[in-house]
C-alpha cells in the first residue's frame, strides 16, 4: 500500500456535483445536502488499513454531529474489480456493522474523486452552507502503529468551526493513507501518472 498524502484541493472551492449510487442502487447527489449548514464529503473504502484504524471513531463522529446539521457522504472510488473487498456487497456489510448514518458510495468511473483530486484514503472535504471548501485534510494525527489516540481533534475543530459560523483553523495538514486504487491506465496527474 502506497502512503499517500492528500492533494489539499483550494480553500474556497466549491463543492463538485455528483450522482452516485449507494451499495443497493439507490442515488444520491449533492443536492440531496441542501438544507445542511456543513457538508463532508470523506473518501473511504473497506480494506484500507488507515480507514480501518479510524473507521469506529469516524462513524461515531458522524452520529455525534447529524443532530447539528453536519451532512456527511462517504465514497468509495476504488477500482472493485481489481479490489472486489471493496465491491458493494463488502460496502453493504461494512456500513451495517459500524452503524453508519449517511450515504456511502460507489464512484465506480473514479469521476467524483477525479472532481475532489482525492488522491488517497481516507480524504476528508468539508463545505460550509454556500457548500465552499473551508477545510480538507486528515481527521486527525493518528495513524497505524503510531501510538496517538484516534481522536478526530482535526476535523472535529474544523466543523465545529463551521457549525457556529466560525472558520475553520487555517493550519491544516494532510490526511495521510493507502492511495486510490485507480482503474488501469487511469491515475490522475495528480496522482503521479
Amino acid at each position: 500500500m502506497a502512503r499517500t498524502p492528500s492533494t489539499m484541493l483550494p480553500l474556497g472551492t466549491t463543492a463538485p456535483d455528483f450522482r452516485l449510487p449507494d451499495f443497493d442502487g439507490r442515488m444520491h447527489g449533492l443536492g440531496d445536502f441542501g438544507d445542511s449548514p456543513a457538508l463532508l464529503v470523506a473518501f473511504v473504502c473497506n480494506h484500507c488499513p488507515f480507514v480501518r484504524h479510524l473507521r469506529r471513531e469516524f462513524a461515531a463522529f458522524a452520529h455525534e454531529f447529524a443532530p447539528r446539521g453536519l451532512a456527511v457522504v462517504a465514497i468509495n472510488s476504488n477500482d472493485v474489480e481489481a479490489y472486489p473487498q471493496d465491491g458493494p456487497d463488502a460496502m453493504r456489510q461494512e456500513a451495517a456493522e459500524l452503524g453508519y448514518v449517511f450515504p456511502y458510495l460507489l464512484d465506480e468511473s473514479q469521476a467524483v474523486a477525479k472532481a475532489y483530486r482525492a488522491a488517497c484514503t481516507p480524504d476528508f472535504f468539508l463545505f460550509d452552507a454556500t457548500r465552499r471548501l473551508v477545510y480538507r485534510g486528515q481527521f486527525d494525527d493518528s495513524r497505524p502503529g503510531n501510538g496517538r489516540p484516534v481522536t478526530g481533534a482535526d476535523l472535529r475543530a474544523a466543523v465545529e468551526a463551521t457549525l457556529s459560523g466560525g472558520t475553520p483553523p487555517a493550519e491544516q495538514f494532510p490526511s495521510l493513507g493507502c492511495n486510490i486504487k485507480w482503474k488501469k491506465g487511469a491515475a490522475p496527474d495528480y496522482a503521479g501518472g
